[in-house]
């Protein structure tokens, strides 16, 4: 078994290197699994015992090593503010669960792999790895940072066609090339042909290149529809732990203020500021009351000088309610419940102000996964830097519309990550992405840049303009190819302005969402109705 281990161990190194940031490593992810099938085929074909325990730790140490490789930044952030211990404890989550739920994928590909033929095996490993990957996205512990299909937002010029089958596509072009891979070497290994080796070393050959090449037709016939609009991005580069002080609110909006002036122009349409950097003393904003902050009449005098000026912004904000509306609201003495958002707000200098209130929450930070069940862990998550509440939140997206009609995307830091939930944005009338964060928790790691790139596949899968203001990450412009077309420096107070255009076109993706998911729901389906038909065969 040490081999195998081996084997696992370099599939765990592979992936690692393809992963983002390294630029232009993508393509490794066609041969990460290769070594691991390798191994849990000898494991099959080899006189053990237990063997499907043995291919469960096999391929849990792939994931594990790999998980851990790419987002060590995770446990970065939590020591920062945090015991060891703790830190170490929660990070556990993203470190140990995902690789504990791919295991289980691959313990149900040893089962098929018993009872059927190794085709339908492997419809059943791709189909309940793309679920894996889905649960990820829809559950209280929602982590989808590491779904395969990331792993090319570092070489985008290869995945154009994300504008029709999204992130899942690229994971069952990466889970295709490698199986096919697997087949061709093994034979070779085992000097055996059941599958003929010319014809799968075409298969190979059009698998990688047909895709390939048709998204870098696209990448370089793609032209944008001229319709401007001025942008600025400011990054303020406040210190989200305060080692060199905590700042008031009212002096980081004077930062805000003065890095926008520096860049904008007459004809500036949007200020995008990061998450968060509108604020007050104590529970943050009254969303009822914030016209009589005096951060709002700041706001307003500043827009005077624009004409067709908005501020997109991140908000610490809240409501008031008379009785416990929602789950999140806490009880504030004489009568009234206090809701807290993470939120982002569009002023404008009309009477109307529009708030959105952040939905993807980030597990254990903003709110507390299944919150009931969990509920004597509320000291440990108020601790962390949430509320024992967690944050509220809102079900569905909404666009925020300047006077002029442009439909803005308020995306809020972790949200970015989803693609399905972006593109709803856009099928409610969104013509750009803005999306506000601060990255700077993580510290200078891959992280920022890696969520930086995840940027991009928003912009190609819906052919929209991405402007991303961070507070302590990288700021900067993404074209509706996934360009970056310009972008800030780490740790740097900056603010850039850009022509972005605005797109009303509607892609195949955005229209119609996550179709490769309905084919892995088919050939799930069709796996578990084979292992339980085999079953009463026997």
């Amino acid at each position: 078994m040490r081999q195998n281990y081996l084997l696992a161990l370099l599939s765990a190194v592979i992936l690692w290197l393809a992963w983002p940031p390294i630029p232009y490593s993508s393509p490794l992810l066609f041969v990460g699994f290769v070594p691991l099938l390798i191994a849990i085929e000898k494991v099959i074909r080899g006189n053990y015992t237990r063997k499907g325990k043995k291919i469960f730790w096999l391929s849990f140490l792939t994931g594990f090593v790999w998980n851990t490789a790419s987002i060590y930044w995770v446990y970065n952030a939590m020591s920062a503010y945090l015991p060891s211990y703790v830190a170490m404890l929660i990070s556990l989550i993203p470190f140990g669960l995902a690789p504990l739920l791919m295991a289980l994928v691959f313990r149900v590909y040893y089962q098929l792999r018993k009872k059927t033929a190794i085709g339908y095996s492997f419809i059943g490993l791709v189909s309940f790895w793309v679920g894996y990957e889905f649960l990820h996205q829809w559950w209280d512990l929602a982590f989808p940072w590491m779904t395969l299909g990331n792993g090319f937002s570092n070489f985008h010029q290869l995945i154009q066609w994300y504008s029709v089958t999204g992130v899942f596509g690229g994971t069952v072009w990466i889970w295709g090339i490698n199986l096919l891979l697997f087949l061709l070497i093994w034979q070779k290994r085992e000097k055996i042909e059941a599958y003929n080796t010319k014809k799968l070393a075409i298969a190979i050959t059009v698998a990688l290149v047909v895709p390939a090449t048709i998204s870098v037709i696209k990448y370089n016939a793609y032209t944008e529809h001229i319709n401007p609009s001025e942008v600025v991005v400011v990054q303020p580069n406040i210190d989200p732990y305060g080692k060199f002080g905590f700042i008031h609110p009212a002096e980081q909006l004077s930062t805000l203020l003065e890095l926008s002036e520096r860049v904008a122009k007459p004809n500036t349409e949007f200020f995008l500021w990061p998450e968060t950097a509108i604020s007050a003393e104590g529970w943050g904003i009254d969303e009822e009351q914030f016209r009589s902050y005096p951060a709002y009449e700041r706001v307003i005098h500043f827009l005077d000088k624009y004409k067709n000026g908005n501020v997109l912004s991140g908000i610490e904000s809240y409501q008031i309610y008379n009785y416990p509306k929602t789950t999140t609201a806490r009880d504030f003495g004489n009568g009234t419940f206090r809701d807290p958002f993470n939120a982002a707000v569009l002023i404008d200098q009309s009477s109307k102000l529009q708030f959105y209130h952040k939905s993807k929450l980030v597990p254990g930070v903003e709110q507390l996964p299944f919150g009931e069940s969990l509920s004597f862990m509320k000291p440990l998550f108020a601790h962390f830097g949430g509320s024992t509440g967690g944050y509220g939140s809102q079900e569905e997206p909404s666009v925020f519309y300047s006077q002029s009609g442009i439909g803005a995307a308020p995306v809020i830091c972790y949200e970015s990550i989803w693609g399905d939930y972006v593109a709803k944005y856009i099928r409610e009338g969104a013509q750009f992405i803005a999306i506000v964060t601060n990255d700077g928790w993580w510290g200078n790691t891959s992280g920022k840049d890696q969520h930086l790139l995840y940027a991009k596949l928003r912009a190609i899968e819906n052919r929209r303009w991405v402007a991303r203001s961070a507070n302590t990450g990288i700021s900067g412009f993404i074209n509706q190819r996934g360009d970056i077309v310009q972008k800030t420096s780490w740790w740097t107070p900056d603010a850039l302005t850009q022509e972005i255009n605005l797109n009303e076109e509607l892609t195949f993706y955005t229209r119609n969402g996550d179709l490769v998911l309905y084919l892995a729901l088919v050939g799930s389906l069709l796996s578990v109705f084979m292992l339980f038909r085999n079953r009463r065969r026997v």
